[in-house]
């Protein structure tokens, strides 16, 4: 059965994309802990970071780092958290979000209803952010 990830990934459900290439994709998540958490997340459905080819994982730790980047320009902030957590959903992706302190890392804290309007903002900042920077 395919993982919510790949029902994103495929179009079978919406998401907020502001990175796609022909092995990985980001997009924001749907419970921020901060405005601008977007998920990098491989398109094959690789459910443990552990078992992943090396050559895989360096490429979502590459795209990862682009929108650590992107997110620091686009928000107010000093750097860019980044979790591997892997328990909510079986399928490998990494969260980056920006941050200025460690209490920004708890899940306990995210949104988990934030506003269209807000997900829309963030996406078109990190979009634009991204723009500059490649």
């Amino acid at each position: 059965m395919a993982s919510i990830f790949t029902k994103i990934i495929n179009g079978e459900l919406p998401g907020r994309f502001v990175y796609e290439d022909d092995e990985i994709v980001a997009f924001l998540t749907i419970a921020p802990i901060t405005v601008g958490h977007t998920l990098v997340v491989p398109r094959a459905e690789i459910d443990n970071w552990q078992n992943v080819d090396p050559a895989v994982f360096a490429r979502v730790m590459e795209v990862s780092q682009l929108i650590g980047k992107a997110v620091v320009k686009a928000f107010p902030a000093e750097r860019a958290g980044v979790i591997i957590a892997g328990l909510e959903v079986p399928h490998l992706h990494v969260h980056v979000f920006p941050t200025n302190n460690l209490a920004d890392f708890g899940f306990a804290n995210a949104d988990q209803n934030p506003s269209q309007q807000s997900l829309d903002d963030a996406q078109a900042k990190i979009k634009a952010a991204l723009a500059e920077l490649t």
